[in-house]
Formats: structure tokens, C-alpha cells, sequence
């Protein structure tokens, strides 16, 4: 079995839809071991406990600059993988480099445009309308030492039109958000992703 853990900070529908893709069969090889929060008292906590998977707390506010030690010292050994699905804390540390190309994220722009520092939520929407782009969408990449900057897995796009709100093209984007994420968690548990250099090569 492919063990994944899986760290929220919000209302967890991208953690919903492993859920549901590990329920219907889709992600048939995967367990979902462990769901981490860095908040109390969030949605995706409630998600876990109607699936009796197992939650912990890592409280940003109270563990500060030790958060990612804490994430280590709870998985290393244990998971396979690490899904960052709404997860607003910044992972550090040791926690990197044990589990290098093993720990992804998604993130609600076509990287590298709309990402870095500061840009999460709907921020990221805003600033794409902003632009003026016509297409937006999502990405699935792996997480390195810097700020949305690892090698990217899956991308996909939706169309921006010109009456968009923030609002609505964020729902668009979620959308294949849910789509994204269980498809490069599965192309993973299936030893189909190599990663060389910058680039990720997906192999049938």
C-alpha cells in the first residue's frame, strides 16, 4: 500500500477529492495515513472524522519555526508521500531534504506566473485577471526549498474571460484543482513520475 499523508490548513475540498478518489478506486493502491493541521477548529478536521482518518494538530502559533520538525518527527518512516492540499505554512528544514521529491503541493495558478511569496487564496485569482491572461488554471509540483518553485508534475488550464470575477474564476480553477491532484498522486504511487533536474518526466 502507497501511504500518503496529507496537510490542510482550510476547508479541505482538495483533501476531499483524495478522499473520494481513494473511496471510488481511483487512487485503489493509496491509504490515506495521517491528515495534518496547522490550524484547530478548520473544516477539513471534520472531513477526516466522518472517513475515521487519523488528524493532528500542529498549531503555526504555537510551534512557530518548528512546524516542519514537528511534521518529521510525526512521518519520517511512515508515509510515502506528502500532499500539501491548502496548506498555508511554509515547510522547511530537514523535512525537505528526507523527503525530497516527496512532498507535493497545489497551487491555484499556471506556474511560474502568480506564485511566490504572498500569493495563496484568492490573491492569486485577482492578480491573473488583473494581468489580463486568457487561460489560468492549476499546478501539482514538488516542493523544494524555495517558494513554489520545484519541478512541476501535472498543469491544468481553464479559460479567463473578460467579465471574470476573482470568485468565479477561482471556482473554475478549483475544479480542476480536484482533477490535478489525485491524478499526479496516483502517476506517483504508480513509479510513472522521474524527475530530472527541473524537469518531470511522465513515463506510461
Amino acid at each position: 500500500m502507497f501511504n500518503i499523508a496529507v496537510l490542510v490548513s482550510g476547508g479541505g475540498t482538495n483533501l476531499q477529492s483524495i478522499i473520494d478518489s481513494v473511496n471510488i478506486g481511483y487512487l485503489s493502491n493509496c491509504s490515506i495515513k495521517a491528515v495534518i493541521s496547522d490550524r484547530d477548529n478548520v473544516y477539513a478536521l471534520e472531513r477526516c472524522r466522518k472517513h475515521n482518518i487519523n488528524t493532528y494538530i500542529i498549531d503555526r502559533s504555537l510551534y512557530k519555526d518548528k512546524v516542519s520538525d514537528k511534521i518529521l518527527e510525526l512521518l519520517e518512516g511512515k508515509i510515502d508521500l506528502i500532499v500539501c492540499a491548502g496548506w498555508l505554512s511554509i515547510l522547511e528544514g530537514k523535512l525537505i531534504s528526507k523527503f525530497k521529491n516527496k512532498i507535493i503541493n497545489i497551487h491555484p495558478s499556471l506556474i511560474p506566473s502568480f506564485c511566490g511569496e504572498g500569493m495563496y487564496g484568492i490573491k492569486v485569482h485577482q492578480k491573473a485577471i488583473e494581468y489580463g491572461v486568457k487561460l489560468s488554471g492549476c499546478t501539482v509540483h514538488f516542493i523544494d526549498e524555495g517558494t513554489d518553485t520545484g519541478p512541476i508534475i501535472v498543469q491544468k488550464t481553464v479559460p479567463v474571460y473578460a467579465d471574470d470575477t476573482a470568485e468565479n474564476l477561482q471556482k473554475r480553477v478549483l475544479d480542476e484543482e480536484h482533477r490535478a491532484l489525485p491524478e499526479a498522486i496516483k502517476l506517483i504511487s504508480q513509479e510513472k513520475v522521474k524527475v530530472k533536474g527541473r524537469k518531470v518526466i511522465i513515463e506510461d
